[in-house]
């Protein structure tokens, strides 16, 4: 535990808490859905992929368009949310590196910090951006303190047993 920040093993998809919660997990930018977390994410609820397959189209009720940096907070209960964060370019790793965009998953942090307040909820999620994003802990775990911990937003990273 490091000050808001726990972790814990366990299923993401599953609130350790009845508090309003938040569940953040990282998407890409070409509107790909069917590989990683995102599939233990459609197993529990349809609403988060079938409104991720829809934003490339239209945007969300708040005005936020499809791309890096953005952020769509799915209803799947009355105090349940799965935010779709797109934080990673592409599918895989190119010339370039790998498909993580670190500033991009720091502002849609950003944009869950707000939404987080507003609802007066805690975060939850897997280590987001380490998967087939490509990404390293020692980069993400210092933005989700930055944008999250710092605003007084309890976070519990889950790993997977």
């Amino acid at each position: 535990m490091t000050g808001l920040l726990t972790y814990r093993h366990g299923d993401a998809t599953v609130p350790a808490t009845t508090a309003p919660t938040i569940l953040v997990h990282c998407c890409n930018d070409v509107g790909a859905w069917g590989r990683g977390f995102v599939l233990a994410v459609s197993h529990r609820w349809p609403q988060p992929e079938a409104a991720y397959r829809r934003w490339p189209y239209t945007p969300t009720a708040d005005g936020v368009r499809f791309g890096l940096g953005a952020v769509q907070c799915v209803p799947v209960t009355s105090t349940l949310w799965v935010a779709n964060l797109i934080g990673q370019h592409g599918l895989r790793t190119s010339y370039a590196g790998p498909p993580i965009r670190y500033d991009a998953v720091e502002q849609g942090l950003g944009r869950v910090r707000d939404f987080a307040l507003a609802q007066q909820a805690v975060v939850q999620m897997p280590r987001i951006g380490c998967g087939l994003a490509g990404g390293t802990w020692d980069r993400i775990e210092p933005l989700i303190q930055r944008t999250l911990s710092a605003a007084g937003i309890a976070v519990t990273v889950y790993d997977f047993p």
